[in-house]
């Protein structure tokens, strides 16, 4: 079994080893969904109404992360589980700089790498609009609501090209600000249990029309 130190190990790679190598090939008959993101996915974990109540539903979500973080840990996290469809939810770190500047294009770049890894695996890619933001507390003054709006557009435009399933979280939960309204989360960025309720039943939605597709 290979490890990296904390310092060394920028990707988080070691945070699901353990538990890939428990989680095992799926049943013949199991509709396995992977969800790959950062603290949004994770934190979905914890306050999920019913999704992960779904054995065949694994979360990969790891707080902070970035697009690039996250296709370094994309075969491991992702491909290796041999899942029939991947739920992407990915991008806000990247705008709010949490590894370094990234343009629009980086950004991009890194999603629908994702999505071409997973399409040449034969798993279905379920991409999903980033949801609104207006600041950030940890990093405040940035104004990332044009951004986020420019980049759920370039998702939804590469998934109706490529025909992939994209889940629009942004128009369910965006106020008059171009802002999460705020009944659905508790801090600006995240959500909360009532925006998870939002959520769920649009991404079941998406899960659903990607694997008819299959």
């Amino acid at each position: 079994m290979w490890s990296f130190s904390g310092a060394q190990d920028w990707a988080n790679l070691n945070r699901f080893q353990s538990a890939n190598e428990a989680l095992g090939a799926p049943a013949p008959d199991e509709n396995r969904v992977v969800f790959m993101g950062n603290s949004i996915t994770e934190g979905w974990l914890q306050d999920s109404l019913m999704l992960f109540k779904n054995p065949a539903y694994v979360n990969r979500g790891i707080s902070g992360q970035t697009t690039p973080q996250m296709l370094l840990r994309f075969r491991q996290d992702v491909i290796d589980l041999q899942p029939k469809a991947v739920v992407i939810l990915a991008g806000i770190n990247d705008i709010a700089g949490n590894t370094g500047p990234s343009s629009l294009e980086m950004i991009t770049d890194n999603i629908f790498s994702m999505a071409e890894l997973a399409e040449s695996n034969g798993i279905a890619v379920i991409l999903c609009s980033v949801l609104p933001a207006d600041d950030f507390p940890w990093r405040p003054g940035l104004d990332p609501a044009q951004k986020v709006v420019a980049l759920n557009k370039e998702l939804q435009a590469y998934a109706q090209k490529h025909g992939h399933t994209y889940v629009d979280y942004f128009s369910a939960m965006v106020n008059d600000h171009l802002g999460l309204q705020e009944e659905l989360t508790y801090d600006g960025v995240h959500a909360t249990i009532a925006g998870y309720r939002v959520m769920e039943p649009l991404v079941e939605a998406g899960i659903k029309s990607a694997l008819q597709r299959e």
